[in-house]
């Protein structure tokens, strides 16, 4: 008798119910927050081009802050190292919970997305490299092409009406979660150039309290938010970048549930929280960050100039080949078979819109040519450009197989039955077949009542007057 075969993952298939309610809820926020991204952008774009730009450069220039405690930050300075700081405590959250709950808590099923992102980081970096290389430019942007902005990417399919299927958006979303670990660790490893011991020591004492008071259950705002905005002074005066300290509470959080728990303590704070970064945070660092000049002139030089060239060509190429490639790649290998209701082009388009990197590569773009202010505009006019042109293909592709998209997600959203339950996962319980078997016995009883009714009605209308 032949030993039974192990069961086949299936790449894309379909999300468990907790997973998809989780995903549904937390893409619902980063949607609105998206459009809200697109809109500050947009403003910040128009303001700094037009005869209001002075305007614009004293208010994102304006200082403000305790100069005794080294705060003496100008307002984009504030967005960058502050309002950022909430968006990475999110990430942080939700990496974690990623770990302990989500996608990444399997290995196996880990693989795919870890490699599919890690592909995508290193593929923009390369091209970025090989073009700086070649046309003699500087390499110290190659970190800004790797991230992908999750936000922005949704605002993107809101504007044009794609209903992804939740097992697509939840690929997606596993792919921005883990390129912002990785873009996390380039960010305090790369872009820390003097490191203050002491202040740096008085971080980790304040973090191993927050830990602490966490392991005992202490509840209360007003005892973690103090400690928060201590612990982010002390991360930001050491010489890492502040958001770290972001991160690394985030990252302290319990997200797995105890008994009798509807929300772990991470899932409840993300909760709260996650409105305040997509809502106000990301996009008012978009508003202080995206104002660069863009005239004619200007966006010429994105294409002619070796370091813009490069964050070009890494978010629209790199991007796209690396998603694509590794995730052929670990398909392959690891023998998954992709869902049967998708295809090979469906990932192709979700690689191509992966290439809108917004956020986190204008903060990398702003640390990694902090010495050359035009340097850093031109730097973010071809993350604009990039993500712009990522953003036209990626719909473009997508819209040719809108229909599907739609049928598939309509498929995972029908509750005939009424009981909140999508009825594709209720397909294995009696009581939702017995539901379904007593409403259509009740239609079923309804047409027979409107039959003999029109009957009726038509032989009365046939009888002689």
């Amino acid at each position: 008798m032949p030993a039974p075969t192990a069961t086949t993952r299936k790449f894309l298939g379909r999300l468990s119910l907790p997973e998809r309610n989780y995903l549904a809820d937390a893409l619902r926020t980063e949607t609105v927050g998206g459009v809200l991204l697109l809109v500050a952008a947009v403003t910040a774009l128009i303001w700094a081009n037009t005869p209001l730009s002075g305007s614009y450069e004293s208010v994102r220039d304006f200082r403000l802050g305790p100069g005794a405690l080294g705060l003496d930050l100008s307002v984009e300075h504030w967005a960058a190292d502050g309002l950022l700081a909430v968006f990475f405590f999110v990430a942080g959250i939700e990496l974690k919970r990623e770990l302990v709950a989500g996608e990444l808590r399997d290995p196996r099923a880990a693989a795919l997305p870890v490699i599919a992102a890690l592909s995508g980081m290193a593929v923009p970096a390369l091209v970025y490299v090989l073009v700086n290389a070649v046309g003699g430019g500087s390499w110290d942007g190659w970190a800004v092409p790797v991230a992908t902005d999750i936000a922005f990417a949704l605002a993107v399919l809101a504007v044009i009406g794609t209903s992804l299927p939740s097992a697509l958006r939840a690929f997606l979303l596993t792919l921005a979660v883990v390129d912002d670990l990785f873009a996390i660790l380039i960010i305090a490893v790369f872009f820390t150039s003097e490191l203050n011991f002491v202040a740096f020591a008085g971080a980790v004492v304040a973090l191993a309290l927050f830990w602490l008071l966490l392991r005992k259950g202490v509840r209360g705002w007003y005892v973690y938010v103090p400690l928060a905005l201590v612990i982010w002074g002390l991360m930001y005066n050491s010489g890492v970048h502040a958001t770290i300290a972001g991160v690394a509470m985030g990252l302290m959080l319990r997200c797995h549930r105890n008994e009798g728990e509807e929300h772990s303590p991470g899932e409840y704070i993300e909760h709260r929280v996650r409105p305040v970064s997509a809502g106000l945070a990301v996009p008012l660092f978009a508003l202080f960050s995206a104002g660069v000049p863009v005239s004619g002139g200007a966006l010429g030089e994105v294409f002619h100039r070796p370091e813009t060239l490069g964050v070009v060509l890494g978010l629209v190429v790199g991007k796209t080949v690396g998603i694509f490639g590794g995730t052929w790649l670990a398909v392959r290998f690891t023998r998954a078979e992709l869902n049967d209701d998708l295809a090979w082009p469906d990932v192709f388009a979700l690689a191509s819109l992966a290439g809108i990197g917004f956020t986190v590569s204008l903060l990398i773009g702003e640390l990694a040519f902090s010495s050359d202010p035009a340097l850093t505009d031109e730097v973010k006019a071809a993350v604009l450009t990039g993500s712009l042109i990522a953003a036209v293909i990626s719909g473009i592709l997508l819209k040719l197989r809108v229909r599907t998209y739609r049928a598939l997600y309509e498929d995972e959203e029908r509750d005939e039955d009424l009981d909140g339950i999508p009825d594709i996962y209720e397909q294995d319980d009696p009581a939702y077949h017995l539901r379904m078997a007593a409403l259509y016995e009740a239609k079923a009883a309804e047409h027979r009542r409107l039959a003999e009714h029109a009957g009726a009605a038509r032989d009365k209308g046939d009888s002689p007057a």
